[in-house]
């Protein structure tokens, strides 16, 4: 029988169109498999394996969630009785007030996690959260007459703050703090170019966001009369009124400090009653939005305690 020698053997033609190889060329493409509009093969979908519990992230915020960044915000959020869902401890930072922090969560039923720094970095919008961060409901903003009921409920007359276009976080965090400590009844704000309620003003504020309340509205203009009609004075703090310690600042009152860089606006400096300056001495010729607040309103508290005093002896 004619054997065919190694050289015929492999020098015979292959059959066209196939490989040698056990996979095929254009094969059809698998179930999970698409072709682009060119009809080039996209690379077959890869199952991702299961994580195992521990690396699965948990998904700890949603838009209706607020961070509290640092030790005295939060430690304040807990004491003003705001509703907080989560606190978020750095592993190892038990010292201090964080100690009291953790013993108030506790005592409010808190679920409270103890987790890497490197998380709390991640979190973190601030970059300051000192080792605890708590997720609370959203800043309430409230309605100017809630504003105007506390001071009703305190048997004292309205002292407000009236910010216009204040858009500095630092600003605002201050001023609430003043209002805070110099007993303001309220502050307002407009919904466009203004600072809103953030982690970065709690954390600014020093706490002090828990304490003070917030309007905020479309029209300043409108709120300003809205105001006048119900017996409040709008006080204007402009370099071109008169100095504010020459002013009566008693009764009802509503301070407007406009922005650093342009002051007020036209339409809202026509509406005040009228204009209060600050003297200046020196060289600049300006001070810091906060500043200002805080040197006219010491002069309100300072002209209502002398009008009690001076009532009293009569």
């Amino acid at each position: 029988m004619y054997k065919k020698s190694k050289d015929e053997r492999d020098n015979k033609r292959k059959p066209f169109g196939k490989k040698t190889s056990e996979k095929k060329f254009g094969s059809a493409p698998k179930p999970f498999e698409k072709k682009s509009a060119r009809g080039n093969e996209k690379p077959a979908a890869v199952k991702e394996r299961p994580r195992r519990y521990e690396e699965q992230e948990e998904k700890d915020f949603d838009e209706n969630i607020n961070l509290i960044e640092g030790r005295n915000p939060v430690l304040e959020a807990l004491k003003s009785g705001r509703e907080i869902d989560k606190l978020f401890v750095q592993k190892g930072a038990m010292e201090g007030s964080i100690r009291q922090i953790i013993a108030i969560a506790k005592e409010k039923h808190i679920l409270i996690k103890e987790v890497d720094r490197k998380k709390l970095d991640t979190l973190s919008t601030t970059q300051g959260h000192q080792g605890v961060i708590a997720s609370a409901a959203l800043y309430k903003y409230y309605e100017v007459d809630e504003i105007l009921q506390i001071a009703a409920d305190k048997g004292e007359d309205p002292f407000i703050i009236i910010l216009d276009e204040i858009t500095d976080n630092n600003n605002l965090g201050s001023i609430l703090r003043i209002a805070d400590a110099a007993g303001v009844h309220g502050i307002i704000i407009p919904k466009r170019r203004s600072a809103s309620l953030t982690p970065v003003i709690a954390k600014t504020s020093a706490g002090a966001i828990e304490y003070v309340p917030v309007a905020k509205v479309t029209n300043l203009s409108h709120t300003i009369d809205n105001l006048k009609k119900k017996g409040l004075w709008i006080a204007g703090a402009e370099m071109s009124g008169e100095t504010y310690y020459k002013k009566d600042l008693t009764g009802p009152i509503a301070l407007v400090i406009g922005s650093e860089g342009e002051g007020m606006g036209r339409l809202i400096k026509e509406h005040c009653d009228f204009l209060v300056s600050i003297p200046m001495r020196g060289s600049i010729s300006s001070l810091n939005a906060a500043v200002s607040t805080g040197i006219i309103v010491y002069e309100v508290n300072k002209q209502r305690v002398e009008k009690k005093v001076e009532a009293s002896r009569h």
